[in-house]
């Protein structure tokens, strides 16, 4: 290119496409990259190759910093100072002369050759920053009607139930008010992992708070374990020889059925927030009790159907008791609805460990995204595919490619005209002027690079289409030369 042909720069972030652009632009007297962060000034003069780190600029988040080569200087050979300025004003900052800063625009036009115009806005604009990320959208609308609901019948259970006990003294209606103690205070850790869950992505957190819920329900299901399990068959066997028969029974039956006409509503609401979350997700609700991505519907349902046995078994505890006259099957009543307990802690317990952990998305959906990617024409090879649950219902997934560069050429040449292309380099090849072949070639290469961007645009948009909750895709170039996997 001539020297006073002034163009922008790619702004590079890869090392691979760092040395590639260096490469190809080597014809030019001087030019700038940015690269983590930093400007960097490299420059040919006297045969030999100069770099210097400028330093970084900050500015507001509506611009952006556009790179432009050095343009020749006085014939004396001194150098202007540097324009920068925030699109209202320019200023000089000192001997660099190769930043000016300007609004974002973010319009692609294609790149020409013999193209003298300066930048401007309607010229490529590049900025380093993150763009921002929208608040995900949760689908949990029956995950919350579940849990207020189960929130508020404990309590109310719980209410009911510490007065039969102080009434009664009954050892079995004292582990079943424990146990709507923990019941009560396990959804209210549901609820707020469920509200907190709902944050969008910041810079501390980019894949967002989702996992909030698994970490919420793993805290519930220790309190079922600690206290609504172990304090309850501790109870028990402190009792289980010493035990008196309670008095007014009636009450304690009274309430027991109270109980378990409002546990059991509690419990048809978390059923048929499991079937839809079933249904949205494709899965029969039996696996979806052990392999959906919504721990919270889970959660309410094993709670409260944990509830109603524990009444069912307090009840026949009662019935025996009063049948007998044999206080101890109070206590044992106590034993076996702790030790149901403990069982449904266990499960919860187990199945967050899963999600925490990193968990991959199920085998059906992973196929379906890795047949699209194995019949596109522009894949030649899979390498190292991989996935993980961030969320309920939401993944992360990356995989390394070989590309097909020829399709990727030919893709990019039916876009762009194979004739036109064909014409800019039999002209510069005629001239016999390398330094206007290389500037063809240093075009061309940038096109083509930027064409595999679109390819791989191409395919993020393609996979998110297969499994929308694929919120994140991570797709890298693979050099099928590399000897590491």
């Amino acid at each position: 290119m001539g020297k006073g042909n002034p163009r922008s720069t790619l702004m590079l972030t890869s090392p691979l496409i760092l040395r590639l652009r260096e490469s190809l632009l080597r014809a030019r007297p001087a030019f700038v990259l940015l690269h983590n962060g930093h400007q960097v000034r490299h420059c040919h003069h006297d045969g030999r190759r100069h770099s210097s780190v400028v330093g970084e600029e900050e500015g507001p988040e509506d611009e952006a910093v556009v790179v432009v080569p050095l343009e020749e200087g006085p014939a004396s050979g001194s150098r202007p100072a540097p324009l920068l300025g925030n699109g209202a004003g320019l200023r000089r900052a000192g001997p660099h002369p190769f930043f000016i800063r300007q609004r974002r625009d973010f319009s692609v036009f294609p790149r020409t050759v013999g193209d003298s115009s300066p930048p401007s806005s309607n010229r490529r604009d590049y900025s380093l920053r993150v763009a921002k990320v929208k608040k995900p959208v949760f689908d949990d609308e029956s995950s919350q009607r579940a849990v207020t609901t189960a929130l508020w019948c404990n309590f109310l259970v719980f209410s009911l139930k510490f007065g039969v006990w102080f009434v009664t003294s009954s050892h079995v209606m004292l582990a079943e008010m424990v146990h709507s103690v923990a019941d009560f205070a396990n959804q209210a850790l549901l609820a707020y992992g469920l509200n907190s869950s709902r944050r969008a992505p910041d810079a501390m957190h980019p894949y967002g708070y989702s996992k909030e819920r698994f970490v919420w329900s793993l805290i519930s299901a220790v309190g079922i374990f600690c206290l609504g399990s172990g304090a309850t068959i501790v109870h028990g066997v402190q009792n289980l020889w010493s035990s008196e028969q309670p008095e007014n029974m009636q009450y304690a039956a009274l309430v027991i059925g109270g109980s378990f006409l409002i546990e059991g509503a509690s419990l048809l609401v978390a059923i048929n927030a499991v079937k839809k979350g079933a249904a949205a997700e494709g899965m029969k609700v039996w696996d979806y009790v052990w392999r959906g991505h919504d721990p919270t519907s889970v959660a309410v349902m094993t709670e409260d159907g944990a509830a109603v046995t524990g009444l069912a078994i307090a009840a026949a505890s009662l019935i025996a008791v009063k049948t007998t006259g044999n206080a101890m099957y109070d206590p044992i009543g106590s034993i076996i609805v702790g030790n149901i307990l403990g069982m449904v802690a266990i499960f919860l317990i187990q199945r967050n460990r899963h999600a925490l952990i990193g968990r991959a998305m199920d085998d059906h959906d992973m196929e379906r995204v890795l047949e699209f990617l194995r019949s596109d024409p522009v894949v030649d090879s899979l390498y190292d595919c991989k996935s993980e649950v961030i969320g309920p219902g939401f993944f992360r997934f990356k995989a390394e490619i070989d590309f097909n560069g020829m399709v990727v050429v030919q893709n990019y040449l039916e876009r762009t005209g194979r004739k036109e292309w064909a014409k800019k380099f039999r002209e510069a090849a005629s001239n016999k002027d390398d330094a206007a072949l290389l500037e063809t070639m240093a075009c061309y290469g940038e096109e083509l690079v930027e064409a595999l961007g679109s390819e791989v645009d191409r395919l993020e948009t393609e996979i998110q289409k297969i499994v929308p909750g694929i919120r994140h895709v991570d797709i890298e170039a693979h050099d099928p030369r590399s000897t590491s996997p």
